[in-house]
């Protein structure tokens, strides 16, 4: 299901003419170490890797949107970050990459 849900992220990411490509690249590499930290995550914690994984998804789903809602990002990057707080020590790597998400959709002139 996590993988499913980084596979509908990217596809989403490639699929959307208003990301500069710079961004796109970007994005998408960092989605790439993402699914990477995510499996090691779900291998002890599979209900935090998914809530990973949806807060990522949401928070793509607002940055690319049409119509931006300033407060929606917002609070779906305050999820996203949020939802990996607790892996500072365990994690750091996945934090650092979801740090790097958090800041390139908020660089996009969010």
């Amino acid at each position: 299901m996590v993988q499913d849900t980084i596979q509908k992220i990217e596809a989403k990411l490639n699929g959307n003419e208003a990301i500069k490509p710079e961004n796109r690249a970007e994005l998408v590499e960092l989605l790439h170490q993402l699914k990477s930290e995510i499996n090691t995550l779900a291998e002890t914690n599979a209900e935090s890797a998914q809530t990973v994984a949806g807060f990522t998804e949401v928070s793509a789903h607002e940055a690319t949107r049409t119509q931006k809602n300033p407060e929606l990002i917002e609070l779906s990057l305050k999820g996203l970050s949020q939802s990996v707080t607790e892996f500072e020590g365990s994690h750091p790597t996945l934090v650092a990459v979801v740090n790097r998400i958090c800041t390139t959709l908020s660089n996009m002139g969010i």
